[in-house]
């Protein structure tokens, strides 16, 4: 799985122009998944991400978590994470998943976060047009990959 993460003031995703969830001060999740994510990638990921220490204590460190914001998650699938882009000008996109097992990869991740955060996280809708809108707060933007845990 491929996150990236920005720390937001506030962020909304909407589908055919209408609102379909926002969030205030909080995380940003675009996620995208390839048919070789598991279980284990999903409970590492979300661990992670509730767990980041990029919010200001009151020193202006970036000492604190999400957890300890009490702040709130957006969680967009976004495919295009998994673009090659070493031949030609188009990328290829041969490495995201099929259709079928990503959505169930992408609903468990939700289900995941929202447990381990504890309150729902708002979320786009798989493999919908989508209009996000943020405003990035830092700005802080930080990328992962479950198979790059080392």
């Amino acid at each position: 799985m491929r996150a990236v993460l920005q720390r937001v003031s506030h962020a909304a995703v909407s589908i055919e122009h209408r609102p379909k969830a926002q969030i205030g001060k909080g995380l940003l999740v675009l996620v995208g998944c390839e048919n070789a994510d598991t279980d284990e990638d999903i409970a590492w990921l979300s661990k992670k991400i509730v767990n980041l220490r990029i919010f200001n204590d009151e020193n202006g460190v970036m000492n604190r978590s999400i957890l300890d914001e009490n702040g709130e998650i957006l969680v967009v699938s976004q495919f295009t994470l998994w673009a090659s882009y070493k031949k030609g000008n188009r990328p290829s996109y041969l490495r995201a998943g099929n259709p079928e097992q990503t959505t169930l990869l992408y609903e468990r991740f939700c289900q995941r976060l929202s447990a381990d955060l504890g309150k729902a996280v708002g979320t786009g809708e798989f493999g919908a047009d989508m209009q996000v809108e943020l405003l990035n707060d830092g700005p802080v933007t930080i990328c992962m990959d479950t198979k790059n845990k080392e």
